[in-house]
């Protein structure tokens, strides 16, 4: 099965290409210098990473469509990193995992109705993707077009609702809109399901494709992994003494898009906003005191952390990251990963391969086929274990 073509992935879930599963991070890394970029090597292959290293079959009927009843009914698979011991739970089971102390930092994004469609004054249709609002009244989007709108031209959305294609900035557009960019989304917008959930959305998504704790909005896709967590579940885990955190880290369009080089080293990531608070800062520091793990609730809370961490330390603030994490990456902040399960070739799977270990990773997936788990945005959930000590002293 191919997903259909879409802004958010054109990456194939029913690759012919089988997974990998013999190349291991474990060996020492090396990097070396190319060109000015960095290059990260296994020493026991001598070689970089491949793009196919990254590949796996995955059975269609595998990939969730919708959500199941309740949020917290969901699988949990367990990833030790170090001895590559995966074992099968229920996400019920999650607190047995956690103890007084330990950390989990949340992504509190909230996701925005960032799919509108409108027509040219040509009569020509066009899809547009928001990427993230600029300000009050601008957005950067990608648009799919017969013809590419030029700058000066207004695309009509409904009778009282047109906007104005601004200037063009690589493969993306900034437009104009004539009122609040968030109050016309919720007026005009869609909820942008990812291309391989293969139906429109409805109003179930437009709750269950959103986490409990949302509150800044700006996302254009969910951070998946906190979906399995209602209040009862949050409740739980503070009443066991977990502390929680949160950053923010508007997810943008490009996160879905398919890397298309074949050395992963060449990939550039696109750049996503983040904002770190000075209360999660301090549950850092009180963490470390403490002797507790900080566990990452998703691919983009981990991100926002280590990036903010890239210059030495965590300090809070808002800024852009475009951090590639792939096999070879040390880690400074984060210990502990809970995510959902994610495309081949992607580079949120490097993520997690770098995190555990790609052996360990591949077989994990391997063993999530054979035994059924659910996949992607609306599917189950692991929590890994990283196959490595952090790096020390990196919170301030």
């Amino acid at each position: 099965m191919s997903p259909p073509a879409d802004f958010e992935s054109a990456a194939s879930t029913s690759s012919a290409i089988p997974a990998r599963g013999e190349l291991s991070t474990k060996a020492p890394i090396d990097s070396k210098e190319d060109g000015g970029r960095v290059r990260l090597w296994s020493c026991r292959y001598n070689r970089a990473m491949l793009l196919s290293d990254f590949d796996y079959e995955l059975p269609e009927d595998l990939i969730a469509q919708a959500p199941l009843p309740a949020r917290r009914s969901s699988r949990l698979m367990y990833l030790d990193g170090a001895s590559g011991v995966v074992s099968d739970h229920r996400f019920e089971d999650l607190t047995q995992f956690f103890r007084r102390g330990d950390l989990m930092v949340f992504n509190d994004t909230k996701v925005i109705k960032a799919r509108l469609f409108g027509v040219k004054d040509s009569g020509g249709k066009v899809e547009i993707m928001i990427d993230r609002v600029l300000d009050s009244s601008t957005a950067l989007a990608m648009l799919r077009a017969s013809r590419t709108p030029k700058p000066g031209q207004t695309i009509k959305i409904n009778e009282h609702m047109q906007l104005r294609v601004v200037s063009r900035e690589n493969d993306l557009f900034v437009l104009e809109f004539p009122d609040d960019v968030f109050s016309v989304l919720d007026r005009c917008g869609q909820v942008p399901l990812p291309p391989y959930i293969g139906r429109s959305a409805d109003a179930t998504d437009e709750a269950r494709y959103q986490t409990v704790y949302a509150r800044q909005p700006g996302a254009v896709a969910a951070p998946t992994a906190g979906l399995h967590f209602d209040q009862q579940m949050m409740e739980r885990l503070q009443r066991l003494g977990v502390d929680v955190a949160y950053v923010t880290l508007h997810v943008g369009a490009g996160t879905f898009q398919p890397v298309r080089v074949e050395d992963i080293d060449s990939h550039v990531m696109h750049a996503e906003w983040y904002h770190i608070p000075q209360a999660t800062v301090h549950a850092l520091q009180r963490a470390r005191s403490q002797g507790g793990r900080v566990c990452a609730v998703g691919t983009t809370s981990l991100r926002a952390l280590e990036s903010a961490a890239a210059a030495g330390e965590v300090t809070a603030g808002s800024t852009e990251t475009n951090l590639f994490i792939r096999p070879g990456f040390r880690f400074k902040v984060v210990q502990r990963l809970l995510t959902n399960f994610h495309l081949p070739r992607s580079t949120l799977l490097m993520l997690v391969a770098a995190f555990a270990g790609l052996d360990n990773v591949m077989r994990a997936y391997r063993h999530a086929v054979q035994e059924r788990y659910r996949f992607f945005s609306y599917g189950d959930a692991m929590l890994v274990e990283a196959s490595q000590p952090l790096l020390l002293g990196c919170v301030r």
